[in-house]
């Protein structure tokens, strides 16, 4: 299938969804990045009428507003911000009475759960879904919040690669800005993706469409997805209990 027709198909996806659990339309956070770009452009197409994107900065970069901004404009999205660094650093405060000390992961980490929340107290309110904005190297070995940014009701790019998000970026008129940007989840200053991951996105993409790689990589592939396996999945749960009769 053409990616072209792919999109189309996602489009009807996220339409006929929504319609299956009668909600009314759809709702995605945008962070100045290439996922978001591409969800909040399916969330459009979509639900032109009944769409919302959300900007929730957290102490996020002049780049990442920048990126918004320009995605906004360009794009001609309906969107609303929430500034979410004063209930943050509340949390941050509250958290570090209980002497527990914080790793700089789960902080960050606290961050995508807080706009996980933002979104559905919104998309509630509205009668909307919330759509996701991982991609299938993303959703693979985990690089994602567990209750924070995979907390969602639709992932609709889960089964495309991120050379395939950025080729329909292109498709859908993303600002080239925000298609070369270096990748990253704004974590922290100056974070990125791959630097975090290890690896590249490239390297991931050759791995899942069963291009030769590395030993190494493959190992560590493989240890990333066996790990992050509770992700994607719901509670895991004991063996059923056995009645007396």
């Amino acid at each position: 299938m053409e990616l072209k027709s792919y999109i189309d198909y996602l489009v009807n996806f996220i339409r006929e969804t929504v319609q299956k659990a009668n909600a009314d339309g759809v709702i995605v956070g945008i962070s100045g990045g290439i996922d978001s770009a591409v969800v909040a452009n399916l969330a459009k197409l979509a639900f032109p009428n009944n769409y919302l994107t959300v900007w929730m900065p957290i102490n996020s970069s002049k780049e990442d507003l920048d990126c918004v901004q320009e995605l906004i404009s360009q794009n001609n999205l309906n969107s609303t911000t929430v500034e979410l660094a004063l209930t943050f650093n509340t949390l941050k405060s509250d958290l570090e009475k209980t002497n527990i000390e914080l790793s700089k992961l789960s902080l960050a980490n606290s961050k995508a759960r807080l706009r996980m929340t933002t979104l559905y107290a919104l998309g509630q309110a509205q009668n909307y879904l919330v759509l996701g904005t991982d991609n299938m190297d993303e959703w693979h070995i985990g690089y994602f919040t567990k209750f924070g940014d995979g907390g969602v009701d639709i992932v609709p790019l889960i089964h495309l690669l991120k050379s395939e998000v950025r080729a329909a970026a292109k498709i859908l008129n993303v600002p080239e800005s925000i298609i070369n940007r270096k990748p990253t989840a704004g974590l922290w200053e100056n974070q990125t993706d791959e630097q975090e991951i290890g690896f590249s996105y490239d390297e991931i993409d050759d791995y899942l469409l069963g291009k030769p790689s590395s030993n190494l990589l493959i190992e560590k592939i493989d240890y990333l997805h066996k790990i992050s396996e509770h992700k994607r999945n719901s509670a895991i749960q004991p063996k059923e209990y056995q009645r007396k009769k």
